[in-house]
C-alpha cells in the first residue's frame, strides 16, 4: 500500500511538472526572429481577398516584415497606421523618425484581420533598418 501510494504521488508530481512546463513556456523575442514572410500591405490585402482562411492560416501568429507608408500616428499608445488599412503597435517607444507619409519597413507578429474595423493587425512591432 505504502509503494502504490509513493508511485501516485511521484505520477501525480510528474504530471503536474509536465502541465507547468507547457504553460508557462519562454516567450517569444519577434525582435530576434527572422521573418518568414516579407510583402507590402497591398500584397497582404491581396491574399486576404483571395483566400480568407487559408492567409490566416498562413500568416497568424507567424513573425513577418512590412513595406508600406505611414498614414497615421499615435505615440500615446505606440502605434502606427500603415496604408490605411495595418494598424502595428510597437513594444518600444516611437522612434521620433516616424511621420506620417514616409515609407517605413516594420516587422512584428501579425494578429490577423479585424472585420469589425476592416484593418490588419500587428503587434511588437520594431522598425527595420
Amino acid at each position: 500500500m505504502n509503494r502504490k501510494l509513493r508511485y501516485g504521488i511521484l505520477i501525480v508530481l510528474l504530471l503536474a511538472f509536465a502541465l507547468f512546463r507547457y504553460t508557462y513556456q519562454k516567450h517569444r523575442t519577434i525582435s530576434t526572429e527572422k521573418p518568414l514572410y516579407t510583402l507590402s500591405v497591398p500584397e497582404l490585402e491581396k491574399e486576404f481577398t483571395t483566400n480568407d482562411s487559408l492567409a490566416l492560416l498562413k500568416f497568424q501568429d507567424q513573425t513577418i516584415e512590412i513595406k508600406a507608408k505611414v498614414t497615421a500616428v499615435d505615440n500615446e499608445i505606440k502605434a502606427v497606421i500603415l496604408d490605411n488599412i495595418l494598424f502595428a503597435t510597437f513594444t518600444d517607444s516611437l522612434p521620433r523618425t516616424i511621420i506620417s507619409g514616409k515609407k517605413i519597413q516594420i516587422k512584428g507578429r501579425f494578429l490577423g484581420y479585424d472585420e469589425l474595423l476592416e484593418e490588419f493587425k500587428m503587434d511588437q512591432c520594431a522598425i527595420v533598418p
